[in-house]
């Protein structure tokens, strides 16, 4: 009999047909030819005329869907990040997938209390060094919106700082204007070694907004300009949350904020033809009793299941996606719920970047303790995911015919074909507990909570970060020293 290996089938979430995808598309461009945008920067907005835009008697701007389709013939079909140490970390393609944390924050969850506070400085570098250990996060986002910061106008270029000290993985951080940005990426650079060394190994991806409905505002262009002319990944998702900044159903919401992206594709190419830009809006929606932006809600992770199709039928570029969030205002059953619910679903659809795992009351909290247990449920995700291997070693003949054919005392447990698999052929959890009742009463009968808070302690008294030279420390003070 010849061996045998054959291909494992990944399970693969599917939820727009390319008819739907096509009419989704197909009302974006209507969106931007008929209705157009309003557009402040006035050097985008040379640029968009130059290129073949029109500017109506009501001032908006109506943009021909030939240079979307240039936009997305030039703009780079993989994106691939690095660590801080110049190794391949993140490649963005093909259904590749990459969990990581949020940013700004306002209040966390204390470790030592357990209380709801105001972010600080402290908490970006916490959450960054947890991150560095973690397996499952493999990119880092600040988590606070520190009000400690001396100078509150430069609150990204402490954060940014606070970051680069404690985590060697890629980051995607926040700027306010072109100002900022420029300091923060002369900082990468420093990292980098220069800024060659960056734009062929970048470590970072802007993140950025517009805002729902179909407006630019000038510092949001500023910034994506700056990392067009410099090749810094960015991705400039909208806030088109049905209900709120656009409508109440979903396929009208995902052409808005798609119409969005792409005025922002389009600008981004024409800067710099051939820079990497992340695709995808953000289309939660808005609760209609709450009206909070939900981030426990279903409709998101079908929005960018649905992206992930359109990815895949039309546009071709990696996307952008949110995961392992909640609107629980602390770690409890609901928390644990919704988390897990957006880290399945967005790995069943292939989304690249997904972000905001360990955000509590959709988005406003942080929580270290919810970060931990969505790493260990991105694990449980993935040893789904990644289905059946089926070849001569998993379907075991030797094994059963050894099993049966021995005296009564032989047992699968004491096979030698147990010891050698069953660290690949089981998802063995870290904090999930699956002991006897005694023996989990013995050792103190915790709550998930309580072993993650353990855990989170151990990792930032135990952990080191591998630092950065002491002359590169030096340079990045400067940036934060008397400011």
């Amino acid at each position: 009999m010849r061996p045998m290996d054959v291909p494992v089938l990944q399970p693969r979430l599917k939820v727009l047909n390319r008819e739907q995808a096509l009419a989704i598309h197909s009302a974006a461009l209507e969106i931007l030819e008929k209705t157009g945008f309003k557009m402040e920067h006035p050097t985008a907005l040379e640029m968009l005329v130059g290129a073949g835009c029109k500017i109506a008697s009501d001032g908006r701007v109506r943009l021909p869907c030939y240079l979307v389709e240039e936009a997305l013939a030039s703009a780079p079909g993989q994106i691939t990040l690095y660590d801080q140490k110049g190794n391949k970390a993140m490649p963005l393609a093909n259904g590749n997938l990459f969990y990581g944390t949020g940013s700004d924050a306002t209040f966390t969850l204390d470790v030592e209390t357990g209380e709801r506070r105001r972010t600080v400085l402290r908490d970006v570098a916490n959450f960054a060094r947890v991150v560095d250990h973690l397996d499952n996060i493999a990119f880092n986002m600040s988590m606070a919106n520190p009000a400690d910061v001396p100078i509150i106008e430069d609150i990204y270029i402490y954060v940014f700082a606070e970051m680069v000290r404690n985590t060697n993985k890629p980051i995607v951080f926040i700027a306010d204007s072109g100002t900022d940005i420029a300091k923060i990426y002369q900082m990468a650079c420093l990292v980098a070694g220069s800024e060659e060394q960056l734009q062929d190994r970048p470590f970072l991806l802007n993140y950025s907004e517009a805002i729902s409905p179909l407006h630019f505002p000038q510092n949001v262009m500023q910034k994506l300009i700056f990392c067009a002319e410099k090749k810094i990944p960015v991705c400039l998702p909208s806030g088109s949350n049905a209900g709120g900044g656009a409508p109440v159903t979903l396929a009208g919401a995902m052409a808005l904020g798609i119409a969005e992206n792409l005025v922002g594709l389009v600008v981004h190419q024409l800067a710099g033809r051939g820079s990497p830009f992340l695709f995808g809006p953000n289309v939660s929606t808005l609760d209609m009793k709450s009206t909070v932006v939900s981030y426990g809600c279903p409709e998101w992770s079908l929005t960018q299941a649905a992206l992930a199709d359109m990815r895949d039928e039309i546009y071709g570029l990696p996307i952008w996606a949110y995961a392992g969030a909640s609107d629980s205002k602390v770690m409890d059953a609901q928390a644990g719920a919704e988390a897990m619910f957006s880290i399945l679903t967005a790995m069943l659809s292939r989304a690249n970047l997904i972000h905001d795992v360990g955000f509590l009351e959709y988005g406003y909290t942080s929580c270290l303790e919810m970060l931990l247990m969505a790493d260990e449920l991105v694990a449980m995700s993935r040893f789904f995911t990644d289905g059946i291997p089926v070849n001569d070693e998993t379907l075991a003949l030797d094994a059963i015919d050894r099993v049966a054919r021995g005296d009564a005392n032989s047992i699968f447990l004491m096979d030698d074909h147990t010891f050698y698999h069953y660290e690949k052929a089981q998802f063995l959890p870290h904090l999930l507990d699956r002991s006897r009742y005694d023996s989990w009463e013995q050792a103190g009968g915790t709550s998930l909570y309580q072993r993650c808070n353990a855990e989170v302690k151990r990792i930032l008294s135990e952990h080191q970060v591998e630092p950065k030279p002491d002359d590169v420390l030096k340079e990045i003070q400067h940036f934060t020293r008397g400011r």
